[in-house]
């Protein structure tokens, strides 16, 4: 039995997940070639600078990278009410028959039952409308059930690929672009339902997969749909009371038996972003390997699964920035955030990342 950290006999409150981040490290764009972000090493008692790219070197054969292959979906949508009102939604959720679950963006909330008329591509003018039929999942959360329709029956992906926008975290302040399409997305999305992306894989290129698996490190792939809550701050002071948002996961049978392999040759098994441990640690936890997850994952949680980090840097006072606390260690990952914002390092989900391995507190 492994004995507790120390960070689990300490009591945390949200001000020890705050820090002071200058405006400009805040990454607007992505780095012009994936794999050339930086990368700090914090495996050792000393972080280390590197580029992404030197990755592969830092990982042993035998090692099982887990990624989540969720696909960002085009869910921020933008019409107006028929008094003229504008309105804004995100789409959190596809819930079927024509249903979403959204957040609205309004400056007067529409009757249930009145359709908003939305705004369609140039060229591609189909009728777009969204009704509004309540909240979703409780009548007092803070996200909307709405049905999405337009004149030839599409579905709400088909409508969302064609008439939606990139849904960039609210600390990018331009608006979507081509290249958002494209580098806002990881190389190998696959399953559609994610409103913001898992962005430590989004560091990951064909030349990196090529070194790995020279390397003999293998891959497998997890989804977990990350849902817009992943930008919220955490607002009670005591960390306990935090409600965390839900989240939709699903651990395939080919990747369960990847990580038994793994285990039972001696590897690691190294998540590649926060929502990949959020992933498996939720299997791992309750032996349910697809459905809802609200994991909240702080200093002195029993990790049973992942063994190293690929993550990017966090918000201040996250539920991320906790996670990542738990994972290396209050202290050590404090000073990491100090000697990354020291050295210029680029932030949030167009910046750089780092490797952390699991270690007690």
């Amino acid at each position: 039995m492994s004995l507790p950290s120390p960070d689990a006999q300490r009591v945390f409150t949200l001000s020890d997940f705050d820090f002071e981040l200058p405006e400009a490290l805040i990454a607007q764009h992505p780095a012009a070639e994936r794999s050339a972000s930086r990368l700090l090493d914090g495996t050792g008692d000393v972080s280390v600078d590197r580029i992404f790219k030197d990755l592969p070197g830092l990982l042993r054969a035998g090692d099982l990278l887990v990624f989540n292959d969720t696909k960002v979906i085009n869910a921020r949508l933008y019409g107006e009410k028929s008094t003229g009102g504008k309105v804004e939604l995100l789409i959190e959720r596809v819930l079927g028959g024509n249903q979403v679950a959204a957040h609205m963006r309004v400056s007067k909330k529409p009757e249930v039952g009145a359709t908003i008329k939305m705004t369609c591509a140039p060229g591609q003018e189909d009728g777009l409308s969204a009704t509004l039929l309540g909240r979703w999942p409780n009548v007092d959360g803070p996200i909307y059930r709405f049905v999405l329709s337009n004149d030839r029956g599409d579905d709400p992906y088909t409508l969302m690929e064609r008439h939606g926008h990139v849904p960039l975290p609210p600390y990018i302040t331009h608006s979507d672009s081509p290249e958002d399409v494209q580098r806002y997305q990881t190389v190998f999305a696959k399953n559609p339902g994610a409103v913001a992306a898992p962005t430590a894989a989004l560091h990951f290129d064909e030349g990196v997969f090529a070194q790995l698996d020279a390397m003999g490190v293998e891959r497998a792939h997890v989804t977990l749909h990350v849902g817009a809550g992943t930008f919220q701050p955490v607002k009670t002071e005591n960390i306990a009371e935090h409600q965390m948002h839900s989240e939709w996961y699903n651990v395939p049978l080919e990747t369960q038996e990847a990580i038994a392999a793994c285990k039972a040759r001696g590897g690691r098994i190294v998540a590649v972003g926060t929502t990949s441990v959020r992933t498996l640690e939720s299997w791992a936890k309750t032996g349910v390997s697809s459905g809802d997850t609200n994991i909240f994952i702080t200093p002195g949680f029993d990790f049973k699964l992942v063994d190293v980090l690929v993550t990017n840097f966090h918000l201040p006072k996250s539920s991320l920035m906790m996670l990542v606390s738990a994972f290396t260690g209050y202290d050590y990952v404090m000073g990491l955030y100090r000697d990354a914002i020291a050295r210029g390092y680029r932030f949030f989900s167009y910046g750089d990342s780092m490797l952390l391995t699991r270690r007690p507190g």
